[in-house]
């Protein structure tokens, strides 16, 4: 799902006319043709960049409002609950329910329904990994071992920290233990045997 973006060509058309430009006007001041910019106004041509951020300056305006529109739009990813995927190792059972990269992999999320069989474990007491944890009780009781502490965890709780300290997550009793769990930046646990608690 998107926004509908209003084309350039519509709003320089309209700053123009409201700051009483003729198309002439304009072109002279971005050293660009007449005829380009009549063509830009109706959206029969995609202008270069440089040639909207010369617009943009003939026509003082922001370019924060020229690309605003463009700001709204965002890709959504929607994942069926049929359509899942996911992966098990022993006890264990990972669904993952979004992945989603920042730039360059910098922030970004992933997020899991997590799934641990009674006496079952995940995470490393060994190493932990760049980034921070949000973890949400479902069902069951749970503790999460970070660094030299342990932490109780029943339904509703919900618990955060930097994951760079070694934490596992591990079941209480003879119930299941189920949580939502978001890891920043993705860590791409799929596929992997080992790794995040998250």
């Amino acid at each position: 799902m998107t926004y509908t973006i209003e084309p350039f060509g519509e709003k320089i058309r309209a700053f123009r006319e409201r700051r009483s430009l003729t198309l002439r006007e304009v072109a002279d001041r971005a050293g660009v043709s007449e005829s380009l910019v009549s063509q830009i106004e109706r959206n029969r041509v995609s202008p270069a960049l440089d040639t909207l951020l010369a617009l943009a300056e003939a026509l003082d305006m922001d370019l924060a409002y020229l690309f605003a529109d463009y700001r709204r739009t965002r890709a959504v990813q929607i994942t069926r609950s049929h359509e899942r995927l996911s992966f098990t190792k022993p006890g264990v059972r990972y669904e993952r329910l979004a992945q989603l990269a920042g730039p360059d992999h910098l922030g970004g999320i992933e997020a899991y329904c997590i799934t641990l069989e009674p006496g079952a474990q995940t995470g490393s007491t060994e190493y932990g990994h760049q980034g921070w944890e949000l973890g949400m009780v479902e069902a069951g009781k749970g503790t999460l071992s970070l660094g030299n502490h342990t932490y109780d965890l029943a339904p509703g709780d919900s618990i955060s920290f930097r994951s760079d300290a070694p934490h596992v997550l591990a079941t209480v009793g003879t119930e299941a233990l189920r949580v939502l769990w978001i890891i920043s930046p993705p860590k791409g646990i799929l596929g992997k045997a080992s790794g995040s608690t998250g």
